[in-house]
């Protein structure tokens, strides 16, 4: 209880280790790691199971017994790039110390290399999945500034249009004020022309008045100069039959 309880600390490496350690102490080590024990399903009592139905089981056969050295393809580097080899945890070796546990056995814990080489797949795959995220992250990020200055962009339009409508409303206004004062204008101007108007009228009355006093007055003056010049006759004939007496007298 006392090495169970030191050896399962609640830590992913160090359950792992300690049920490596376990996987040794059982003689399991290499047949079958704590990985695997649940990818293997549960078979009911009284079921055979069959491996060799399988479709890839001579494969993996083959390769269990050695039988497929040699016979895979040489890869070559496309364009001289050299291919990306996975990095092999060295072999570590863990040493619990007797002081830790009283009377107990030491346990010596050693990581096999297919149980890290899950490992660096497993780190690998997180890291990858990180990069993913990071990526992801800094994509929205970016998606997200975008988005922000499209919509300061949006803003600053619509400031604009906001102060392109005030200044047609203040413009508004003004043609409205002006409107109003050009109405006052041609009122102003319609009296006037009718005061003109009736000035006019009175004026026309004044010019027909004055005309006919001016013809009253002609004609005044036609007829006394005519009197005058007929009592000038008169006394010229008079004077003309004295001389004429005269002359006959003598």
């Amino acid at each position: 209880l006392l090495l169970h309880t030191h050896l399962f600390t609640w830590q992913t490496l160090s359950v792992e280790t300690s049920s490596s350690a376990i996987l040794k102490r059982m003689g399991l080590q290499r047949k079958m790691s704590h990985c695997q024990r649940y990818k293997v399903p549960n078979i009911f009592s009284g079921v055979t199971v069959h491996p060799e139905s399988w479709s890839l089981f001579s494969l993996m056969d083959d390769a269990m017994q050695d039988r497929l050295q040699g016979t895979a393809p040489v890869l070559k580097a496309l364009n001289g790039v050299l291919l990306r080899r996975k990095r092999r945890a060295p072999v570590a070796e863990i040493s619990l110390a007797k002081d830790l546990i009283a009377d107990g056995p030491e346990v010596e814990i050693s990581l096999s290399r297919d149980e890290d080489g899950e490992e660096a797949v497993v780190m690998e795959g997180i890291n990858g999945r990180n990069c993913e995220m990071e990526r992801e992250r800094a994509l929205m990020q970016r998606e997200k500034a975008v988005l922000e200055r499209e919509l300061a962009a949006l803003e600053r339009a619509r400031a604009l249009l906001d102060r392109e409508k005030a200044t047609l409303e203040r413009e508004r206004a003004i043609m409205e004020r002006e409107r109003a004062i050009m109405e006052r204008e041609r009122m102003m101007l319609e009296k006037d022309r009718d005061v003109v108007h009736s000035e006019r009228v009175a004026l026309e009355k004044e010019r027909a008045n004055l005309k006919t006093v001016e013809r009253a007055r002609t004609e005044e003056e036609t007829g006394s100069s005519r009197a005058v010049n007929s009592e000038k006759t008169d006394r010229k004939k008079q004077l003309l039959y004295l001389f004429e007496k005269l002359i006959e007298g003598i």
